[in-house]
């Protein structure tokens, strides 16, 4: 494998579409399938609302070495690939801001369901172009625990980053019939408020919460982390708990906010059984100069959710650029990952050599990190 690992997918930078939402699985047949979507309007692919909304899919049969390109899904956006008593699921948006869509794959990925209406994956609808409710996400882990599957999903009206994203949770029980609306619930929706935010903190000018990882707390509590963006303050995040089986949500300024490393750009939580420890996959800022870095990618560990420590280094720029222009034009950002025995697989967003600006990814690379619990 290279410095920078497998290139699943390279868009050229002339086409205007940038490449977004990674994420990855391991199939029973052993199989690695992966997906991703394109952003970068007015330039890519749009449905009949001029929204983004395409999602393609990929299978490596040589352990992450070559892709296949198997099909691509037209109303599927910011999606999770899960699998769930042996068939594999997509659960997302429809588009940019739309509504919240499940399909299922029995065949490990090449063929899907549609989800017409309410009985075949419409969970829950969002309104026309732009109206409430418009619903967003990213490929962040839906968990199972005690008989629930559960995912994060916001709630932003309007949709522009800031206060109007609403942090809500959807769930349903993991013995249904998951592309039947009638078996998911959503919670109440919370909107961050800006008076939350410390005292001390240098005052942000539109703070918001997205793209929340629901975790088992050590104290069997249920909790969404999400990403808190609140430029220019960094490296923190923000515990939302969940109640009633995610009927019910709830924050407290008081104890919710905590330091993160690179908590203010999209990271997937996980627990991992052997080691008792929760990892996430990070973008940790290390110059505040430069807010909205994402040209590190590190592992962090905490055994507790609320401290959090910096255990190894991942992805780092090796293009030669300057250290300011690295921040400006790489990110190795909105990984996916899972746990692959003594290995962990993961999926980066990666704009690299080429790309027009750090957020805008021309690579969707994969990469493996064996023997992690060494660097534990």
């Amino acid at each position: 494998m290279s410095r920078t690992g497998h290139e699943v997918k390279y868009q050229p930078e002339r086409s205007k579409t940038f490449l977004g939402s990674p994420s990855i699985l391991r199939l029973p047949d052993s199989a690695l399938l992966a997906s991703h979507d394109y952003f970068g309007l007015p330039n890519c692919p749009r449905n009949h609302e001029d929204e983004e909304s395409l999602t393609s899919i990929y299978r490596s049969e040589d352990e992450g070495r070559t892709w296949d390109n198997i099909t691509h899904i037209m109303n599927c956006y910011w999606s999770s690939l899960f699998l769930h008593r042996n068939s594999v699921y997509i659960l997302g948006c429809s588009q940019q801001y739309g509504s919240i869509l499940i399909r299922r794959s029995d065949d490990g990925g090449y063929t899907w369901t549609h989800p017409a209406d309410e009985s075949s994956g419409l969970l829950f609808r969002g309104g026309p172009f732009r109206q409430a409710p418009n619903y967003h996400c990213a490929p962040v882990p839906v968990l199972e625990h005690e008989g629930r599957l559960y995912k994060a999903f916001e709630d932003a009206d309007p949709p522009v980053h800031g206060p109007s994203f609403h942090s809500c949770v959807v769930s349903a029980p993991s013995d249904a019939d998951l592309l039947n609306a009638a078996n998911w619930t959503i919670s109440n929706k919370i909107p961050f408020d800006p008076r939350w935010i410390p005292a001390d903190w240098e005052p942000p000018a539109r703070p918001c919460w997205l793209e929340g990882n629901i975790v088992v707390a050590p104290n069997g509590e249920l909790w969404n982390i999400l990403r808190l963006n609140a430029s220019p303050m960094v490296n923190r995040a923000v515990i939302v708990s969940v109640q009633d089986d995610g009927r019910r949500i709830s924050f407290d300024p008081e104890t919710g906010f905590i330091d993160f490393p690179g908590g203010g750009t999209k990271f997937t939580i996980r627990y991992d059984e052997t080691s008792g420890l929760y990892l996430a996959l990070v973008n940790n800022v290390t110059n505040p100069a430069w807010p909205r870095q994402r040209n590190i990618l590190s592992l962090s560990v905490s055994s507790d959710l609320v401290n959090w420590r910096l255990a190894h280094t991942l992805m780092r720029d090796h293009s030669g650029l300057t250290p300011e222009d690295s921040a400006r034009l790489t990110g190795f950002q909105y990984v996916d990952w899972q746990f692959d025995g003594d290995d962990i697989i993961y999926l980066v967003r990666t704009a690299y050599r080429g790309a027009i600006r750090y957020h805008d990814s021309n690579r969707i690379i994969f990469r493996k990190l064996p023997n992690f619990r060494d660097l534990l």
